[in-house]
């Protein structure tokens, strides 16, 4: 897939879920799981163990009906690892101006992590292909309306309080995707393996991000 394609994909898929969790044994299963709910965009954290092989193993086995990317790199190294596994996108919690660059370089897309208008402004118009506004919590639903105002075709996507239940706050407020974590991804249910419980989470995600997308349309 190009990268103009790949973009496009993302941005209509419109979730990511953000994955750490300490048992790779199960982390087919979980992917399967919330796949099969409509969640499509998967981020793999740097946090998880072996979590580049975590990748490449996940490229190789999911097929193309979901998008693999990297979450939390924070240095060039690991670029080139997890994009080398087949990372489609890479993820950032902080704006670097050589992790860009270093996706750039490899024509992968870049989603780094910012906090500030400034830090927002700098990563839209050095090219980034979208804004993860982290810790969103620390922020809320009203800062990217106040954001949009001056910038209003930047495609910002909150990560860290976003759940299924306020994820329509978030879109109504001009989020383009969302980054979610521990809400989807149910603890207990993974540890007693009941995936099922992850598909109705996904499902629910999913049906409320586009029922606000949907009402949120101009």
């Amino acid at each position: 897939m190009i990268k103009s394609e790949l973009l496009s994909s993302l941005i209509s898929n419109g979730v990511f879920a953000v994955i750490r969790m300490a048992d790779t044994k199960k982390l087919k299963k979980v992917v399967e799981a919330i796949s099969i709910g409509g969640v499509k965009n998967i981020e793999i954290t740097m946090t998880i163990p072996n979590a580049v092989n975590a990748i490449s193993e996940l490229v190789r086995s999911s097929g193309n009906y979901i998008i693999i990317g990297a979450g939390t790199v924070i240095d060039t190294k690991l670029v080139s690892a997890v994009i080398d596994a087949g990372a489609q996108f890479v993820v950032s919690p902080i704006w670097d101006i050589n992790i860009f660059n270093e996706c750039k370089s490899r024509n992968v897309v870049c989603i780094p992590g910012c906090f500030t208008p400034t830090e927002i402004f700098n990563a839209w118009t050095n090219g980034a292909d979208f804004i993860k506004v982290f810790p969103a919590s620390s922020l809320g639903p009203q800062f990217f309306r106040d954001i949009k105002g001056p910038f209003p075709d930047i495609r910002l996507m909150p990560t860290g309080g976003v759940t299924i239940d306020n994820v329509s706050q978030w879109v109504k407020s001009g989020a383009v995707a969302i980054g979610i974590g521990s809400d989807l991804l149910d603890k207990k249910a993974i540890a007693e393996e009941r995936y099922e419980v992850l598909t109705e989470k996904a499902t629910r995600l999913v049906e409320n991000f586009n029922n606000a997308r949907y009402k949120n349309k101009p």
